[in-house]
This record gives C-alpha cells, sequence and structure tokens, in this order.
C-alpha cells in the first residue's frame, strides 16, 4: 500500500501536464502512486497520460468516455486509490521539490491525522512568485493537531481542495465526494474540516499554483457562476444533518454572505445583466440560513437589504476611492513643495560640524560598516551627535536593529530632512536618495557592502538581466556625491574606481564592519549557540547562499540543505543564512522553515548581526556571495559550492574566477560538497593555503582598527597611519587584470 495516491483530473492541459507530471514523478519520496484521469480531454492530453503510464509503473491512466467536471473525475479516481493519503493536485499546477517527502515526515511526526494542511505559493505566467498572504496562520497552528473549533483561523485560508492531504480511511468512513458544479470545493473543504478530529499543519510551500495569464475558470465571465449557491446549500445540508456542528452556523452564514459579495464585485465575473438576479438569490439564501443571533455587521450587512441600495453603496464606495485617490495626490504634490521649501530654508543654515548622519541597506537600522563607525564615534568623539534614518523604527527595533537609545528620524520627514541638509558627515553603504543634494562642506563617505566578486555599478549596464529595475545613470548621479570610499583591499579600490567613475578619494582603512572580525570578543559567538540550542562541542557549518541574476525573484534551490545536514554527520550543525533580498520571498517556505522547526538545522536568515552568525560558526560554505571576504579574517576553513559558477558570472559578470582563486576547496556538486566534509579535506593543508593567500589578497587592510581609523582621520582630522599591507599581488597588474574583465 503507497503512502500517497495523488489524483490528477485532467481537461484540456496538454501545455501544461507534462510539467505537473514531472514534478510529482521526480520527488525523492517516491511511495505513492499517481492516478490520472483523463476527463474526455478532447487535446493530446491523454495520449501524454499514455505515455507516461507506459514508462512508469506509479502512473494509472483512467479515460473517461465522456466529459463530467472536476468534481466527478477526481471521484472517478477514488476507487482506484489505495495510498494512506490522498492528494488531489490539479492538472496545471506543480509540486515543489521533497514535497512529498516532507507532508510525510509531518504526517509521521503528528501520528497521521484526518487531514494535513500545506502551504502554496502563486506562480504567474510572467515569471514572479509569490507565497500565500496567510501562511502566518500555518505556523500559528503548531506543531500538534487540532480541531477547527481550536484553530479557527484555518478556514480562513482558500478553500480548496489541493492544498491539503486526506487519509483515505477518513474519507471513506465520512463518504465525502465531489458534487458536480463549478465550486465544487466548497462542499468538500468545509465538511471534511469541521468533520475532522485532527488537524496538522504544515508551514511549507509544498505546491506552485500556476495562475494563468486569462485566469482559472472561475475568472471567466458566465452564468455558471450561479453554481455558488447550489454549493452553500450543500455545505448547510451536510451542517443540518449533524447536530455537533450546528455551532458553526453563524461561521458558514458569514463566510457565505463574503464568498457570494465577492463573486459580485470581482469584474469579468458574472454578466452585467445578471447581477441583480445573483444579489437576490444570495440575499433570499442569506435570510433563510441566518441563525438566530447571527452577527451581520460589517460587509454582509448589505445582503439585507435591496439591490439599489447595493449598487449606490458601491458607487459611493467607489466615489469615496477616487476622491481619496485625488486627495493623495493633492497631498503628495503638496508635500513634495514643502520639502523642497524646507530643503532650501535648510540648506541655507550653517553646517553642524559634530553631526553624523547615518544609515544602511537603505535605512533598515544600525547595520553593517556605518553601525561600526557610530559606535566608534561614540567612544572616542562622545561630542559628536550621531543621527540615524530608519525606514521603520518598531519594525527595526524588534528586529534588534535599533538599539535603545539611538537618535533616528524617519524618511522624507522635517526632521530628516533638516539633519541631513546640516550635517557635516553622511556615512552610508549604499546610495543616498536624491534629497539630500551634495552641500559645499559636507563630507558624504560611502561604506559599500563588502567585496566586489560580481559586477556592479557601471559594469552592469553590459548586463541586461543583472540590471533589471536598476537605473545605473541615477545611481553614478548620487555616487557623485561621494568624498570618501572605504576600501579592505587594493582589489576594491581598482573596482570602485572603475565601476563608478565620480570624483571621490578611496580611503585604505580597512572595513569598519570587520574588526570584531580580526579581533573577537571573548566567548564570541557563545550566545548564538545558546539561542538556538547548538550543543557546546558541536562543528558549526554555516551555509551562506547568494541571489542569482538568471531567476526572477533571485532563489534558485543549488543545495539540498536536509540532505546536506544529513551527510554532515553526528556531531555537526548546519546553520543556514540566506541573501537578505530573499528572506521576506517564498525561499524559506519551500522548507527551511520547516527543516528549522524540526531541528535538522538552523535557519539564521533573521539574526539581526551577520557578525555573530560568523563567530559562532567553525567553516562556511558559500556560492559566490561576498560574505567570504570577510569571513577569512577569521581564518576558519572556507569551501565554495560553484556548480552553477558558468551560468552566474555570465548573467552577473565576475571580476575574477573565484573558482581558480578560491579561498578553500570547491565543489561542484552535492557529492563532491559531502565528500570533503566526510573526508575531512575541508580543513586540509591545501585549503589552510589557499585560504592564506586570499586573506593577503583580500583581507590587507583589515587590521582591526578601520572604525577608529575613519572616526580619528575624517570625523576628528587626527593623523594615523593607513593599515599595513603584506603578501599583495603588484597593484599595476591588478589594474591591467581588471581591464581585461
Amino acid at each position: 500500500m503507497p503512502r500517497f495516491s495523488v489524483i490528477v483530473p485532467c481537461f484540456k492541459v496538454q501545455g501544461f501536464l507534462r510539467e505537473c507530471l514531472d514534478s510529482v514523478l521526480a520527488q525523492s519520496f517516491g511511495d505513492f502512486e499517481l492516478i490520472a484521469v483523463d476527463d474526455c480531454s478532447p487535446d493530446g492530453s491523454g495520449a501524454i497520460l499514455d505515455e507516461y503510464a507506459d514508462r512508469d509503473p506509479r502512473v494509472k491512466v483512467l479515460h473517461l468516455p465522456e466529459n463530467v467536471g472536476l468534481g466527478r473525475a477526481r471521484n472517478a479516481g477514488l476507487p482506484h486509490a489505495g495510498g494512506d493519503y490522498l492528494f488531489f493536485l490539479d492538472s496545471d499546477d506543480t509540486l515543489t521539490p521533497g514535497a512529498l517527502g516532507a507532508i510525510a515526515d509531518r504526517l509521521e511526526e503528528s501520528s497521521d491525522p484526518d487531514v494535513l494542511v500545506f502551504d502554496y505559493a502563486r506562480t504567474y505566467w510572467w515569471g514572479g512568485t509569490r507565497r500565500n498572504v496567510l501562511a502566518h496562520v500555518l505556523t500559528e497552528a503548531g506543531e500538534g493537531t487540532f480541531t477547527v473549533a481550536e484553530q479557527p483561523q484555518i478556514l480562513d485560508l482558500l478553500m480548496v481542495v489541493w492544498n491539503k492531504v486526506y487519509s483515505r480511511e477518513f474519507v471513506e468512513l465520512n463518504g465525502f465526494r465531489f458534487p458536480p458544479g463549478y465550486y465544487e470545493d466548497t462542499p468538500w473543504t468545509f465538511p471534511v474540516l469541521l468533520s475532522a478530529r485532527r488537524i496538522a499543519a504544515l508551514d511549507r510551500i509544498c505546491l506552485n499554483y500556476r495562475q494563468r495569464r486569462q485566469g482559472n475558470i472561475l475568472s471567466t465571465t458566465s452564468r455558471k457562476h450561479f453554481d455558488i449557491h447550489k454549493q452553500y446549500e450543500r455545505v448547510f445540508a451536510f451542517v443540518d444533518d449533524h447536530p455537533e456542528l450546528w455551532t458553526w452556523r453563524p461561521h458558514l452564514h458569514r463566510k457565505m454572505g463574503e464568498h457570494c459579495l465577492d463573486i459580485l464585485s470581482k469584474p469579468g465575473r458574472l454578466p452585467p445583466s445578471d447581477k441583480g438576479e445573483f444579489f437576490r438569490r444570495t440575499t433570499e439564501m442569506f435570510r433563510r440560513h441566518r441563525p438566530e443571533g447571527a452577527d451581520v455587521s460589517g460587509e454582509v450587512a448589505v445582503l439585507t437589504g435591496s439591490y439599489a441600495v447595493y449598487q449606490v453603496r458601491r458607487q459611493t464606495a467607489r466615489a469615496g476611492r477616487e476622491a481619496e485617490r485625488r486627495a493623495l495626490q493633492v497631498r503628495t504634490a503638496a508635500a513634495g513643495r514643502g520639502r523642497r521649501g524646507r530643503s532650501w530654508l535648510y540648506a541655507r543654515r550653517p553646517l553642524d560640524p559634530e553631526l553624523a548622519v547615518y544609515s544602511a541597506f537603505s535605512h533598515r537600522g544600525v547595520l553593517g560598516d556605518p553601525a561600526a563607525v557610530y559606535r566608534a564615534a561614540r567612544e572616542l568623539a562622545p561630542h559628536f551627535r550621531g543621527v540615524w534614518v530608519v525606514r521603520d523604527p518598531e519594525e527595526a527595533a524588534e528586529a534588534g536593529l535599533l538599539p535603545d537609545g539611538v537618535e533616528y528620524v524617519l524618511p522624507d520627514t522635517p526632521r530628516a530632512l533638516e539633519v541631513t541638509a546640516r550635517a557635516t558627515f553622511l556615512v552610508n553603504n549604499v546610495n543616498w536618495p536624491a534629497t539630500p543634494g551634495k552641500r559645499p562642506g559636507s563630507v558624504h563617505i560611502q561604506t559599500h557592502q563588502g567585496t566586489p566578486l560580481k559586477y556592479m555599478g557601471a559594469d552592469l549596464l553590459g548586463k541586461p538581466g543583472a540590471r533589471y529595475g536598476v537605473d545605473v545613470p541615477g545611481m553614478l548621479r548620487r555616487a557623485d556625491r561621494w568624498d570618501y570610499s572605504l576600501v579592505a583591499n587594493r582589489h576594491s579600490e581598482l573596482v570602485w574606481e572603475r565601476a563608478y567613475p565620480c570624483h571621490f578619494t578611496s580611503l585604505r582603512t580597512g572595513s569598519p564592519r570587520n574588526d570584531v572580525l580580526v579581533e573577537p570578543p571573548a566567548e564570541a559567538g557563545t550566545a548564538f549557540r545558546l539561542r538556538h540550542g547548538i550543543p557546546e562541542d558541536h562543528t558549526v557549518v554555516l551555509y551562506a547562499p547568494t541571489r542569482r541574476d538568471y531567476r526572477r525573484g533571485g532563489h534558485v534551490d543549488r543545495l539540498d540543505v536536509a540532505r546536506f545536514a544529513a551527510d554532515l554527520g553526528e556531531g555537526r550543525t548546519l546553520v543556514v543564512r540566506l541573501h537578505p533580498t530573499l528572506a521576506t520571498g517564498p525561499a524559506r517556505g519551500l522548507g527551511l522553515a520547516e527543516l528549522h522547526r524540526r531541528g535538522v538545522l538552523v535557519d539564521a536568515t533573521d539574526e539581526p548581526h551577520v557578525e555573530e552568525v560568523m563567530l559562532a560558526s567553525d567553516a562556511l560554505v558559500t556560492d559566490y556571495s561576498a560574505l567570504m571576504f570577510d569571513y577569512a579574517n577569521l581564518d576558519r576553513p572556507i569551501v565554495v559550492h560553484a556548480d552553477d559558477w558558468a551560468a552566474y558570472s555570465a548573467s552577473r559578470g565576475a571580476y575574477f574566477d573565484i573558482t581558480a582563486e578560491a579561498p578553500g576547496h570547491v565543489s561542484c556538486s552535492l557529492r563532491e560538497l559531502a565528500w570533503l566534509f566526510a573526508s575531512g579535506t575541508w580543513r586540509d593543508e591545501e585549503s589552510a593555503r589557499l585560504r592564506a593567500a586570499f586573506r593577503a589578497r583580500f583581507c590587507e587592510f583589515d587590521d582591526g582598527r578601520a572604525a577608529e581609523r575613519v572616526v580619528r582621520t575624517l570625523l576628528l582630522g587626527e593623523p594615523m597611519p593607513e593599515p599595513e599591507a603584506a603578501g599583495v599581488a603588484d597593484p599595476v597588474a591588478g589594474r591591467d587584470l581588471l581591464a581585461s574583465t
């Protein structure tokens, strides 16, 4: 008996069907059967199914003699299902890699519940991917099992059949079947969830929900949308037959009203001439099934009145939104004039010689090199006033990015305009926006975000994919305000002068944020290990992948982190830190968050200070992240996993071949990577030799006093020697090499 019976009804999907089937058959978890139901499709779908069945015994094909519709096609597959769990997969959707394995693990962990609800992502025809906005519901459901009464928010999720797996025994015991119709998922999902004694949640994206360019069948204009009334009648009939569920009548009553109003309000769903009839049928059902004392306030209150009143309210709401839009335009224009006026006024006041304004990562919080300079200034120049520009103070404080006592201003506010206009020193690791302009006498200090491997600035002009959405000329105009560019090595000095052809002076200060890596404090990294329950005697391997410019959204799964964590073996802990630009996208929902919850690895993406994560680790595995240049200061082993170097360097551009001049051993497959750690090669003499050469070249100015050097030489005007550089290549040869890339 297989663990899963995956039932796939097919009708006019020949363009998407192979991708769907392949996503199932390629799963690493292979204990399943795939039951494909050809719903008398007029295209080549049936032939495709037969082709797959001929070459894979796990595929069974049913050819229906006539078209019966999605719900009854699913029913046709049920008698042939022998799996422990039923998975109804639409034939234009796909499973994500590792989905069945993750679902199987969660089922075992939760002792085989009646229903398991998992997460999904919408994938768009233009290449975008967006995670379910209610994913937090699955996180909040916890690790155990529950009933709907215990977690009623589970009913707020999309009422569809394909974001769940169902115990076959539970389905057969209750006799659940799909009715015919347009909205067949509704009278399946509500009865199933309300009847389940044990529900589990999996906070992982297991399915890609394809968003077609013309929308799905429910987006078409048709009277078939009237089917929603019949389907809710089935839901109410089911509840009437089960007295133990009567307490759910008020909830279902409101859900029905909201669902019908949503259909009515969506453009292109109902023919305009039929909207009045649809409203009247909805109000009749709303009155007929209204429980005594049911709350009908809010959106559904309109269903207690007439269609004419509904139309007036809709028109009033539209007029209100239009008026609000126009008012916002007026306020925005007025605010712009106000900002320009205040900027003009502040620019005529003298600069404050003891005022420094800081920002990092587009106003995220107290981070990176600017944070290191700020802390050094508070110690060495306490008479200086340091002010941070912070986009969201509450979010920054919650994430540990805005310590108590730090003075800050919000962007684009009068206070921000005043301090940025009057500050003598402006310290940032990205470009400031168009405002403030450069004032004579002000000093703009650009710290950058590390040593560049990939193309930056003007070099992106030859890489149209990498500069998608980037205004390079505008970037350079803002860079024209730089007075000083901080560098950690001569490679960076050469790159920044080429990539940003502006009038600034390069300062060989070292990277201020790396001071803590050059001279780590006592017990460095201990707090991180304790916070995440990492045993003191464990070897911690940090995996820090970067984003890809050849994929929209930037995320590509290049490494099976669960398998790698297992390959590392006993006594080792894998810590994963995604690139900051991927932290809020679907990347973590594709398994990372779930693996963290289960203790397979540690997800350190949300850790506010990457320096602490590095200090807590014993080795780094990365692909092409600039983190490797900082990590080299620790003189700990580094492994470069470069399985797609050719694609990465071709799409983004690189200043040198990291596989040829690596800080340690290079792997091109998971098997090679696992062998490096299993054999001990990751920290052998060759690894140390490669790392020493890399450190000599790229950590040459990092001596632990970079932040002090910036404060003393730039803010206080005191003399301080440059850091000594040892063992570096001839800078002239370096210029020739750079010019040839």
